[in-house]
């Protein structure tokens, strides 16, 4: 791989992090090929921290908490990560190692950086007095959207290896890693994988997770047109919020999902609405859903099992049905050849199994690893943005929480 004055291959290794939400991951990736001919990689490194259970007690994702453990898990999760690519050099202090890098960008530079990230900086330090420039040849980065709080550390960890191992630095669009993780096949470590041979464009994806409900034409790699989104709550988080008032642990989308599938089958004796189903556009509303729910809650206290799986049900299905009402118009209007389905509620079994069934057209789901929040998705939109413009640099990233494609 070259940059600057010289050729940038299509053929190099990245660096993939991520760190938007609750998820400190990092990820190593050897990528070739053109996105829409020859492609392939391989996942040579791979490391997640979950922070879910250290969420739970709030019922949600506590800002500055994910912000602590990602300073707390990035330099951990990058050793293993390189480790397991076998591209981990320690040096010992006698060799010398400078602070300093190959372009003599003084020490002090990289401290500024990381000034904000009181625990990550000496971590950072430690690892780079004690350890060679791996061979890596571009890092990519989430810089939103996603919680700002959580996103600093990562994009500063990002910029602090980038201007140490003077390589380049992608800024990625955590959506549009998520479409891309739903057209890549399913990969184990050191398996090679390709682009899925059912994805053809335009493309219609769903994004859909505790932060995003949005439906984007996919008329090729990075460019889109958004033809709806969430007013209010997003399907995740209303999934979240009513397991809450059901009194089922965090994250709460999972939960329901186990409660709904003891009441499949079985005679309903709840009704809830299926906001803005019928609205003519492409838009969501999930927030009236989430009243509904306290209200009848409230009124069948104190709940049976019975009832408790009758409401987990009705949610599942109110979501489910306007997800999939919408999707399957948005796809037939605009001549989608593909639904692409991505964010963590990709991976409800109940979603999965109706879109499957009802659409005209193929269905690509992420593989199961990659429908959480993952560096892997991270790593793979960074190599196409990469073979795409060739970056030159990425020290002017900043966190933009409310990013849109």
């Amino acid at each position: 791989m070259r940059y600057g004055s010289e050729i940038y291959s299509n053929n190099m290794r990245i660096l993939g992090i991520e760190t938007s939400c609750d998820e400190t991951a990092v990820c190593v990736l050897e990528c070739t090929g053109n996105f829409n001919t020859d492609f392939s990689y391989t996942i040579v490194g791979n490391a997640l921290f979950s922070q879910a259970a250290l969420h739970a007690p709030y019922g949600g994702v506590f800002p500055n908490l994910a912000k602590r453990e990602h300073q707390k898990n990035l330099v951990p999760l990058l050793v293993q990560a390189l480790t397991e690519a076998h591209i981990l050099i320690p040096v010992t202090p006698h060799q010398g190692v400078p602070l300093v890098n190959t372009k003599g960008t003084p020490w002090e530079d990289i401290e500024r950086v990381l000034e904000r990230e009181s625990e990550l900086l000496p971590q950072v330090t430690q690892f780079l007095q004690t350890h060679a420039k791996p061979d890596i040849d571009t890092i990519a980065v989430t810089f939103g959207p996603g919680l700002e709080p959580a996103l600093w550390p990562g994009i500063n960890f990002a910029k602090a290896l980038s201007m140490s191992w003077q390589i380049p630095l992608v800024p990625i669009n955590h959506m549009e890693g998520h479409i891309v993780a739903s057209v890549v096949g399913e990969n184990n470590k050191y398996q090679v994988s390709s682009i899925k041979k059912e994805f053809e464009i335009p493309a219609l994806a769903l994004l859909v997770s505790g932060g995003h409900t949005e439906l984007q034409l996919v008329k090729n790699f990075d460019d889109y047109q958004m033809l709806g989104e969430t007013r209010d709550d997003a399907a995740g988080e209303a999934f979240d919020k009513i397991a809450r008032i059901l009194d089922l642990p965090y994250p709460g989308g999972i939960e329901i999902s186990k409660l709904a599938s003891l009441a499949r089958g079985k005679t309903k004796h709840t009704t809830l609405p299926r906001g803005m189903k019928d609205s003519g556009d492409y838009d969501f509303s999930f927030s009236g859903l989430k009243t509904a729910a306290r209200k009848l809650i409230e009124q069948h206290q104190p709940l049976s099992d019975e009832m408790r799986a009758d409401i987990a049900r009705e949610t599942e299905e109110s979501i489910v049905d306007v997800l999939v009402s919408k999707t399957l118009r948005a796809t037939e209007e605009h001549g989608a050849q593909c639904i692409l389905v991505g964010g963590g509620v990709a991976a409800n079994s109940y979603l999965r199994s109706r879109l499957t069934e009802e659409s005209k057209v193929p269905v690509l789901f992420p593989a199961p690893g990659l429908s959480t929040d993952n560096a892997v998705m991270i790593a793979l939109a960074g190599y196409f943005q990469a073979t795409k413009n060739p970056p030159t640099g990425g020290l002017g990233i900043v966190a933009q929480g409310n990013a849109r494609l």
